[in-house]
């Protein structure tokens, strides 16, 4: 491909999945795999020295999802990384999609490719609960509606992103949690940036992770939140922060 491709792991607890996730990655194509440990409670960084992952970071206070990402992000740009793949370690997504992700980008296509679990019904197949399912869908035909786009779905958290996308938008203005996903997509979308999406199976079990009710609820008001500001933000009623160019290095 000609492009230098990282896959970068955001790390929770996941000492029991990591080496599944690991030995599906397609080593043959993928010129680096880095991990960020974010204050694991569980042997998370002592599995990824043994599997021989090279670039490990470890946060040492807990800065949540989207704190853990931006600490990828920022790692991956510094390797000067022409495509990066976001990967979870809990073996909920297959790493087999990363060559039909990276390929996207790689040839032109697109600049942001995600891995759907909506399409294809992969999501209700893998077990994903009837509450999440319907949670899933009618925040997304909210999302869709005000940001104006056609995604069949937004919280996903398979994704890949060229080099170019992640030095253009300021995604250190976004929250440190789990809405940081959703917030990154607004950016991109704002950036007049196509997002590609590729049917992605999954899988629910014990150890892949997974948000309470409660958070999830907190979630599903910041993304309307998130999706709310968008569209104030290009009908010029409001200024956000998260819209503004990110800070020079």
């Amino acid at each position: 491909m000609n492009k230098k491709i990282v896959v970068v792991l955001p790390a929770y607890n996941a000492a029991k999945t990591l080496e599944d996730t690991y030995r599906e990655i397609p080593l043959n194509i993928v010129d680096e795999v880095l991990m960020v440990d974010d204050a694991s409670c569980d042997n998370t960084v002592e599995v990824a020295r043994s599997l021989g992952i090279r670039t490990i970071i470890r946060h040492e206070k807990n800065l949540g999802y989207g704190g853990n990402q931006k600490s990828c992000y920022d790692a991956a740009l510094m390797l000067e990384a022409d495509i990066v793949i976001m990967l979870h370690p809990d073996y909920q997504y297959t790493p087999k999609l990363i060559p039909a992700m990276a390929h996207l980008i790689a040839v032109g296509l697109y600049e942001v490719v995600l891995g759907s679990r909506i399409l294809g019904g992969g999501a209700r197949k893998g077990g994903m609960p009837l509450y999440k399912y319907i949670a899933n869908r009618l925040l997304t035909l909210s999302q869709n509606i005000l940001l104006g786009e056609k995604l069949s779905e937004y919280h996903t958290g398979y994704r890949a992103f060229s080099g170019k996308v992640l030095r253009s938008i300021n995604y250190h203005a976004n929250s440190n949690d789990f809405v940081f996903d959703n917030q990154m997509l607004a950016q991109i979308f704002y950036q007049n940036y196509e997002i590609a999406e590729i049917t992605c199976p999954t899988k629910y079990f014990k150890d892949a992770s997974s948000i309470n009710f409660s958070r999830s609820a907190k979630y599903g008001l910041g993304v309307i939140k998130t999706s709310l500001v968008y569209a104030m933000q290009r009908s010029g009623l409001v200024k956000s922060r998260l819209f503004e160019p990110p800070a020079k290095v």
